[in-house]
């Protein structure tokens, strides 16, 4: 029962995670340490492999379509990776309900930002570099845009490792609203370059925390085949899905597990 539980409840995860460009590791963590508890080290582990899955399982669509900006990805990874590591490596030590409450302060700032208006794309269409275009699958619309403040995002890459490897969430909670807010990238084009972004930043954590012995297979390999048929399924739902929808999605669920997290961190 509880397998079968597992697997469902990761359906539901890969195709929020994907849908959201967060991986899911915001679902799987507290779905691991509240509802079965599992040590919060060994869901973190877990979550992390679930992300790789997560990130491949998706890709294979908003890259199909060309929503992906792949230039980008890799000028933001090159520092995020570098901040998984360190945060890896400090959530072995930390005590466990720093790691809790340090997932609330995230938490709190998603809903925060997601709930922001971002800056007028139209007006910002000089300047900026990376030019990229996609065509909108839901409206049929075109996007044409540049990004904005690349030095900036760079340099917050470090930050969005560091919540990757500390809290098993992939980073995504930090890249897209970091993208879509500041650098002027579509909200569906930062969710995309996201999904491919946090595969590679959460196997930089994974490894680690799989040579430590904090990847439990009984719970990896029923979410990640549950993540796999979710991840595919919430990638094609996305580009559907107004982007005003996509945001209150953001809000909504950060605020809940804020609150969940924060219980737990407290108790």
């Amino acid at each position: 029962m509880v397998l079968v539980l597992i697997v469902l409840v990761a359906v539901i995860v890969g195709m929020l995670g994907s849908m959201l460009g967060i991986g899911g590791g915001l679902l799987i963590v507290p779905l691991l340490t509240l509802v079965l508890d599992v040590p919060v080290r060994t869901a973190i582990g877990t979550s992390l492999v679930c992300v790789v899955v997560t990130s491949s399982a998706s890709q294979i669509v908003y890259a199909g379509r060309h929503i992906t900006h792949p230039r980008l990805g890799m000028a933001l990874e090159v520092t995020t990776t570098i901040g998984a590591l360190a945060g890896a490596l400090t959530a072995l030590v930390v005590d466990r309900r720093a790691i809790f409450l340090s997932f609330t302060a995230v938490l709190l700032y998603l809903a925060w930002s997601m709930g922001r208006e971002p800056a007028d794309r139209a007006a910002a269409a000089g300047g900026g570099v990376l030019p990229a275009r996609f065509v909108d699958p839901g409206s049929g619309e075109e996007h044409e845009y540049r990004v904005h403040n690349l030095p900036a995002g760079v340099a917050i890459g470090v930050l969005a490792g560091v919540v990757s490897g500390l809290l098993g969430v992939g980073g995504g909670v930090i890249k897209v609203p970091l993208m879509s807010q500041l650098m002027n990238v579509p909200l569906k084009a930062a969710i995309a370059t996201s999904n491919l972004m946090i595969g590679v930043t959460a196997a930089t954590g994974a490894l680690l925390f799989f040579s430590r012995g904090y990847v439990e297979p009984r719970f990896a390999v029923p979410t990640a085949i549950g993540v796999v048929v979710g991840a595919q399924l919430g990638s094609r739902l996305a580009g559907r899905v107004p982007v005003a929808v996509l945001r209150r999605m953001f809000q909504v669920l950060a605020l809940v597990l804020a609150v969940q997290m924060a219980w737990k961190g407290l108790s």
